[in-house]
Order: C-alpha cells, then structure tokens, then sequence
C-alpha cells in the first residue's frame, strides 16, 4: 500500500450533515448518494465515484461539468485531491461567468486568475486533498474570505452516483487512491498574448463589479447567490445561469432554503465572523428578468477535455521540493498568501539539446544512462563534451554554455564510468579534469558578474527613479507652500468674516425657528379646519343631500361658505355673545313672569315674537301707569265718577290736555311718590291711550 493510503480512513458522517445533504436536495434520488458502510478505504461500486460532503455543499453534483471535468484532465488530478476551497473558487467562478459576466467559464479567463500549486506541512504532503487552487499574485481578483480551517472534512467521504447512462463524457475520473500527484506544467500555464487581449474586457469588468462604489460584488455575495438559488455551479446543466427562470427552473435540485439554513451553510463555508448575511447581490446577475443585452458576446472557451486527446500541459516537471507546499492552514485563509510561497520551476530541458541526440531510440526522457553504447558513440559524446568545454575556455561569456548544459555534461562523465576502461583512461586525463574545474570556475564567476551587472542595473534604476521622485517631491513642496500661504490669507479673510457670518447665522435660525413654529401653527390650524370640514360635510350631507368635494375644492360653495364662516368665526362669536347678553338684560322688562330660557336660540326665539314687544311693553307700562294714578287718587281722597273717566269718548280733549299740564309742574313729586326715579331729560315722546 502506498504512502498516500494511509491517509484514508474509515468515513464519519454525522446525522447533521445527513439532514443538511436532504435539505439541499442531494439526496433526493434513492440511489444518488451512498454512505460507506465499514469499509476504511474507498472501494466505489459500479457507476459511483468518491467525493466528500464539504464537496457537495460547496456546489458539485453528478454529472459534473464540463469546465471541472477539463481542469481535472489538464491538471492530471483527481476530484479527491482537491480541497474544499478550491472547489469553492471552481464554483464561484462558473457563477461569476454565467450570472455576472453573461458567458460560459472561460479557460483563458481562469488561466489568467489562477494556478495550482500543492498543499502540505512542515513534513507531509498530503493525496487527500494534496492540490490547490490559488489565486496569482498579480491579479486583483474577489476576497473570498474562506474559513481558518476546514479541520476533518477527509473524514466525510462518500460515493455519488454517475447519471450519465447513455455517455461517459460528463463522467468523474475513475477513483485510483494509488496515484501520487505529480506536478505539471500545466498548473503554471498561463494565457497567450492572444488570450490575454482576447480577455482583457472580462478583467476590467471584473474590476468594475469589485470597486463601483455602492455596488461593490464580493465572493461572499455570489457564493450566497448560489445557495439561495439552489442551482450546483459544477453540476452539468441543460442551461446556463443566465437564463434562470426561479422556482420552476429545470436546474433547481430543492425548494428555497429556510434563512435560518442558509446563514448556517454560509457561514459554514465563509469567514464572515459577526458581519451580516447578504440578502441579495448589489450588482443583479443575468437570468430570465435580467436578460443577456442583445449580440452580447458568448465568448467560449474550455479547458481541453479527454476526447479531444494529450495536451502538451500534462508534461511532468521536477518534483516539488518541500518549501514550495504551502500548508492546509495558510491555503484555509486569505487567498493571497498562499501563492507566495512557490518557488520559480525550472522548465525541462528542450528536446533540441545536442546531448539528447546521442541516445539510442527508445531511452530520451527517461533520466538515465544506456550502459551500452557504440564505440563510435562513445567517442563522439568525449569530443563534444571536450568542445563544448573549450568553448567555455575561449570564450568565457559564451551564452552557449549555461549551467544546465555544464551540470549535463558532468552528469554524463559521471555516469560514463560504468561504460569501461577505455572511458575511465578519458576521465583521468589531467586535462579533462583541468577542463572540468576551470569550467566549474568559470560558470560561477559569470554568473556572479551576471548577477551583480543585473544588481547594478536594477540599482541605477532605482537611483533614476529617486531622483525623478526627489524633483517631483521638491515641485510638491513648493507648491504645497504657494497653497498654504494662499491658505492662510483666506483663513484670515474667512475669520474676519467669521462675526458676521455668525451673526447672520444666529438670525436664520432665529428666522428657521420662527418659520417652523408659524409652519406647526399654520399644519395645527389647518388639520383642525379639515377635521371640522369633515365634520361639517357629514352634518350638511345630512341636510342638503350635498357633499364638501375635499379633493377639488374650486368653485365649491359649501365650502366657500364655510371658509368665509372661519375667517369671520371670531366677529360671529363676540356678535353672538354681545347679543345674548343683550338680550339676557331686556329679558326681565319684555318678559316679567317668565324664566329666561338657557340656550341663546330660545332666547333670540322669544324676542322674534310676531307681535310688537315693544309696543306690548309701553302698554304694560301705561296699565302700570293707570293703575299708579288710580292708586295716587285714592290716596287723595278725592271722590271721582270712575265710570265717566272709563267713557274715553266723553273726556273732552282741551280738557285732557289742560289737566295734563297743569299736573305737569308736579310730575316729579308723583314720580317720586310712586318710586319711579325719572328720567334726566323730560320724554317728549307722545302718550298712549
């Protein structure tokens, strides 16, 4: 069993993450998921494959996609050896292209975001999750805050069942737990020049949906996008993201999570710490409500898959060393730091290098040696390493000996010793040894020389650069000083201005304050005049059979009136009140025996009698009058005939008028007799009889 077996180990699912998987709708087909029974290193049965439940929940599902299935054959990789975070960074990506960029994952795209690089510790490597996927160093590419640590997701594997019956192009790569990673130069390509122009509008887009202020899209925002859309990015799909219809979509696996699920899962699978759930993307993606703009560019572009035959990036490099593994816990966090810590890979040697050709058919590429070789070979391959080092010799700053050729060629006089005698006598010769350390020599100094011409280089670039800054600085700083003596004087200005600004600024908002009181007052005042409308529009309803219009309330003459009534309501209620004092004090003179009523409108009701009060009065007052002289005869005890004074028709007027003014001096004594205090001015007003 290999080294990389050991790493497997009996698979623990928790009933949690069983009800996670339903809730998602992983397990919605019977025979879509399998759990490993006691098995402690994956046995698969027919049609599944081996994956892990920080896979699922991160976006993959059988059949796989098209653009994942293509990395694993580009990559030489198996789904097993990638970590959960980089099947994120897979997943994001395809969403990032179908909802927001409107086109297919594109694999020139990618190669320009990202490169693989292996995943390890101190002193293991790991075959379980052994590759990862990062993020160039030099691409301004979405913060996806990934977890601190992803600890025991190796122990959760599981099998999922392939779909595809009919054909096996969307199939995972069979499970061989056997095979060791071997690094390619594939994980390092990089686009063309052809790729990157074609691309180079998608990274600006790019770059516009990360810094557009207000609508910034993060990779949080999109991994929740996602999941609440219940759509797999990396599960083959009758349609794109762009064309998602909502609930009915033919590529939803559930129903909508509930809230308190999809925050769990995001933060689960992001590093969000106390910050909020996003509710939606600032940026809305493209789908059925949000269609694609018209002759909007496809642009696609996939990874080679396994029917289009070998691609050159499969090519095998040298092993990694251990400092170029980067470990599980830096790989977890910021996805910057994790390709810091690659090392330059040497590129193999061409396959046009001289040396080469000197080997029998059947033996390039393999690293090693033929131990038999043709004597008219052997002697060829001493007289081209003894030119090859003359070279060196004559011309020292020859570009065609570099190390790589030198370390080649001594690795060949090493490994000729085992060709025989006669090859051992040409390696002892005295001047093939000379040769062999004035060559070492040499190709030390130069490229010492090389290096420090390259320091100095860089040196006086720099030295140029400071320079160009120091004058650039000393432009700034006298136009810094220019500014602030300018400065100064419109601060002495401003601060002579300062107390009348103040001033006037203590007047608006005395004004401000004033006007906002009078705006209340004005707001009360109104309410209560519409509340009194409604009031009023009831009771004139009631009436008239006619309403206020409130909502258009021109050429209205209810409500003209009623408006003339409230500009003039304070004269109307003093006049009434004047009036029902008024009549209040005539009450007791028109009305003797009675009781005065206690509203105003039976008051007025009784002084708008139909008979002359007035004249009823004077008549009381002259039976009042008539019955005081009765009484001023009796007690004068003057005998008179009372039946000839009640004949009016027999009473003589001349005579009438004598007595009365002849009773005219005494008038004030009668008066006064009877109690009636008399008025200053004497009445000229005419006596009725």
């Amino acid at each position: 069993m290999a080294a990389e077996d050991l790493e497997w180990e009996r698979s623990k699912i928790s009933n949690q993450d069983t009800n996670m998987l339903k809730r998602l709708g992983l397990m919605k087909k019977e025979d879509a998921i399998r759990f490993p029974s006691e098995e402690s290193y994956p046995k698969p049965p027919m049609e599944y494959r081996v994956s892990f439940v920080d896979h699922l929940i991160r976006g993959l599902s059988a059949p796989i996609h098209d653009f994942l299935r293509g990395l694993l054959f580009v990559y030489g990789i198996q789904l097993h050896q990638l970590t959960p975070n980089s099947i994120l960074h897979i997943s994001i990506f395809i969403t990032l292209c179908e909802c927001f960029l409107g086109i297919p994952p594109n694999w020139a795209l990618w190669k320009r975001i990202f490169c693989l690089r292996r995943n390890g510790s101190h002193n293991v490597t790991y075959n379980i999750g052994g590759v990862v996927i990062c993020v160039r160093t030099d691409v301004d590419y979405f913060d996806i805050k990934f977890p601190d640590s992803v600890q025991g997701w190796r122990k959760k594997w599981l099998y999922i069942h392939e779909e595809s019956a009919n054909s096996i192009e969307h199939n995972i790569i069979p499970f061989d737990g056997s095979a060791r990673i071997q690094r390619r130069r594939s994980w390092d390509a990089e686009a063309s020049e052809e790729e990157k122009k074609a691309t180079e509008a998608l990274m600006s887009r790019i770059h516009q949906l990360q810094n557009t202020r207000g609508k910034e899209l993060s990779g949080v925002q999109i991994t929740a996008y996602f999941l609440r859309i219940r759509v797999q990015p990396l599960q083959a799909r009758k349609n794109p993201l762009w064309t998602y219809s909502g609930e009915n979509d033919a590529n939803r696996i559930s129903s909508d999570l509930s809230s308190k699920d999809l925050e769990k899962l995001i933060r689960r699978i992001s590093r969000l710490g106390k910050d909020p759930i996003p509710s939606s993307c600032r940026v809305e993606p493209y789908s059925s409500t949000n269609p694609l703009p018209e002759n909007h560019p496809t642009m696609t572009s996939l990874p080679p898959l396994p029917e289009d035959g070998e691609v050159e990036e499969q090519a095998i490099v040298a092993e990694d060393t251990q400092g170029s593994s980067i470990p599980e816990s830096e790989v977890a966090g910021s996805h910057k730091s994790a390709a810091s810590h690659e090392k330059e890979i040497e590129k193999p040697v061409s396959r046009r290098n001289p040396f080469l050709l000197l080997f029998p058919q059947g033996t390039k590429g393999k690293g090693m040696m033929p131990r038999i070789l043709a004597p008219l070979r052997l002697k060829k391959l001493f007289l081209l390493i003894r030119r090859q080092l003359m070279i060196l010799i004559l011309n020292p700053s020859s570009a065609l000996m570099t190390r790589k050729k030198y370390q080649l060629l001594t690795w060949l006089l090493g490994r000729a010793r085992h060709l025989g005698s006669s090859s051992t006598l040409l390696l002892d010769d005295p001047m093939i040894k000379e040769l062999l350390r004035i060559g070492s020599q040499f190709i030390g100094y130069r490229e010492y020389a090389n290096r420090a011409e390259e320091k100095l280089a860089e040196a006086n670039e720099r030295a140029d650069a400071l320079a160009q800054k120091l004058e650039q600085s000393e432009a700034a700083r006298k136009k810094a000083e220019l500014a602030a003596s300018e400065a100064k004087a419109e601060a002495d200005e401003a601060k002579a201005k300062a107390a009348g600004v103040e001033e006037l600024q203590k007047k608006l908002e005395d004004a401000t304050s004033a006007l906002n009181e009078h705006k209340a007052a004005q707001a009360s005042r109104e309410e209560g005049i519409l509340k009194r409308l409604k009031t009023q529009s009831r009771r004139t309803f009631t009436q008239t059979n006619q309403d206020f219009d409130l909502t258009n309330p021109v050429d209205d003459p209810l409500l003209d009136a009623l408006s003339y009534l409230e500009l003039h309501g304070s004269e109307i209620r003093e006049g009434v009140s004047n009036a029902n004092a008024g009549l209040s004090a005539l009450f007791p003179y028109f009305f003797p025996k009675k009781e005065e009523p206690s509203t105003f409108l039976n008051l007025a009701k009784m002084f708008n009698s139909s008979e002359d009060l007035g004249l009823k009065m004077r008549q009381e007052n002259m039976k009042v009058a008539v019955e005081n002289t009765v009484a001023l005869v009796a007690d004068s005890r003057q005998s008179v005939d009372w039946t000839k004074v009640g004949d009016t028709e027999q009473i003589e007027q001349s005579r009438w008028k004598s007595l009365i003014k002849a009773a005219k001096p005494n008038t004030k004594k009668i008066l006064a007799y009877l109690g009636i205090k008399p008025a200053s001015t004497p009445s000229s007003s005419r006596p009725e009889v």
